[in-house]
């Protein structure tokens, strides 16, 4: 059982500091089923390749165990030769600290993308080589999945169900072993040991900053979690939260309804996100409050870019500030020190709000009542005053252009209204007037030529400041 990863970036032995293993050492590391060995097959200045070999135990991986597929079951199978859920631990464990994004001789390097390529020549993938492409490609990389054939000599037999997996692209070596350790038992669907609860701590931790937006993510974690109905429900209801669904309650966890615009390969979370930072970024802001931060999806984005320096991240729900205090505390700590998490509700007024440059308020404003969205605007427009406030929420006209929303239905089970584009509009112009701000609006993902897009989002900005 056999990954390499390869680097081009100069000078490329730095992949050494990223993976926590000298180039000039082979070595050797117990693991569960035998043992796993690091080498680096090239470690010049211009190429270097580090190669894991996970030499399995069959005898101990079976003491004591049973498999029930069939009598045997625990005997003949492809363990020992091909990649899956052993490989995956062996890569969590000999490589935890590069998976956590840690480097404490180079942290600038850990934090930066570098061309990769990395192979896995005998991967079991049940769905074929398209679904190697469709769980990795939308993360950046450029897949070549080759089938092998069941028998070279005999091409009549066809192909087997394993591929030959290769992977290029420019990315972070700890995002590179993050989908390694979660896809390659996904594609292999199935796992060497029992699944528990704490499965899906491990999926969300793995799959962090990536999992949410990802089109696959409900068949990634059904596969990841063993098909236990509800683990796979706890895990998708905590990723709606980290990606379309940031309310400010605890019931905003549940799972949306729909969360992709039709014709669109950039997932409407990371639309929405893109679209906010640059909001901020156009008014100059560095001191932000994020509003209804939920597990802190977007607080993430706001600390890769060093110039928000200061970053309030504030719900009302304790849980899913402890999922964001579970999704930051590995962070350097320079990094750490800039950002906050606070327990707060929008509908009061919390005098630790104020004086700060701008407010993001990233589908939240839907999760609140109509009757209590006065003292939402007291609390942020009257009291907090940032200079700027950013709004985003769905355009209810764009609805009907989601196939799987049943007619009438909001997109997420919390929601309280969805809104026209005039409807938000009169919100936002009312709430300029009263409040001494002008409006700004923009168009968030595709733009229906009948129904608009599917977000609408709101810039309104102090007058004395916008003049």
């Amino acid at each position: 059982m056999f990954v390499t990863v390869s680097t081009t970036h100069s000078p490329a032995t730095d992949l050494g500091f990223l993976l926590h293993k000298h180039p000039g050492k082979a070595q050797a590391f117990p693991v569960a089923g035998g043992n796993a060995h690091v080498f680096y097959p090239v470690a010049e200045q211009d190429e270097c390749t580090a190669a894991l070999l996970l030499d399995v135990d069959p005898v101990g991986l079976v003491r004591g165990k049973h498999n029930d597929s069939f009598a045997l079951g625990q005997y003949v199978n492809d363990r020992p030769y091909a990649a899956g859920s052993l490989l995956a631990v062996a890569l969590g464990s000999v490589f935890r600290t590069a998976l956590n994004g840690r480097c404490d001789a180079r942290p600038e390097l850990a934090a930066t993308p570098i061309p990769l390529r990395i192979r896995v020549p005998a991967l079991p993938c049940r769905g074929g080589a398209g679904l190697a492409t469709r769980l990795f490609e939308p993360l950046g990389w450029q897949v070549e999945a080759t089938p092998i054939p069941l028998d070279p000599q005999v091409p009549g037999w066809g192909d087997s169900r394993y591929v030959d997996l290769q992977l290029s692209g420019d990315l972070r070596v700890s995002d590179a072993l993050r989908h390694l350790y979660v896809l390659i038992p996904v594609l292999d669907d199935a796992k060497h040991y029992w699944v528990h609860g704490d499965e899906v701590d491990k999926l969300l931790r793995a799959g962090d900053g990536w999992l949410a937006e990802h089109p696959e993510r409900e068949l990634i974690s059904h596969r990841y979690l063993a098909h236990r109905k509800s683990y796979v429900r706890s895990a998708l209801a905590q990723l709606a939260e980290s990606g379309d669904a940031e309310g400010e309650l605890d019931n905003a966890l549940a799972e949306p309804v729909v969360a992709e615009a039709p014709d669109s390969d950039v997932p409407l979370a990371v639309q929405r996100h893109r679209s906010v930072l640059a909001a901020l970024k156009a008014c100059g802001a560095r001191r932000v409050l994020d509003l209804g931060c939920g597990s802190g999806a977007l607080l993430s984005e706001l600390l890769k870019d060093p110039a928000f320096t200061e970053i309030v991240g504030v719900d009302v729900s304790t849980r899913a500030l402890e999922l964001a205090e579970r999704r930051f505390e590995r962070l350097p700590q320079r990094q750490r020190e800039r950002l906050v998490l606070r327990q707060s509700a929008l509908t009061y007024v919390d005098p630790e709000l104020a004086g700060y440059d701008a407010a993001v308020l990233v589908e939240v404003i839907e999760h609140v009542d109509p009757t209590r969205l006065s003292a939402l605007e007291n609390a942020v427009f009257a009291a907090a005053r940032p200079r700027a406030v950013v709004v985003t929420t769905p355009n209810a006209e764009y609805n009907v252009r989601f196939e799987s929303l049943p007619a009438g239905q909001f997109r997420h089970p919390d929601h309280r209204f969805e809104w026209t584009r005039d409807q938000f509009q009169e919100w936002t112009g009312a709430v300029a007037e009263r409040y001494g701000y002008t409006a700004e609006h923009l168009p968030v993902g595709p733009v229906d030529p009948q129904v608009g897009a599917p977000t609408q989002l709101a810039v309104l900005t102090r007058a004395e400041v916008a003049r």
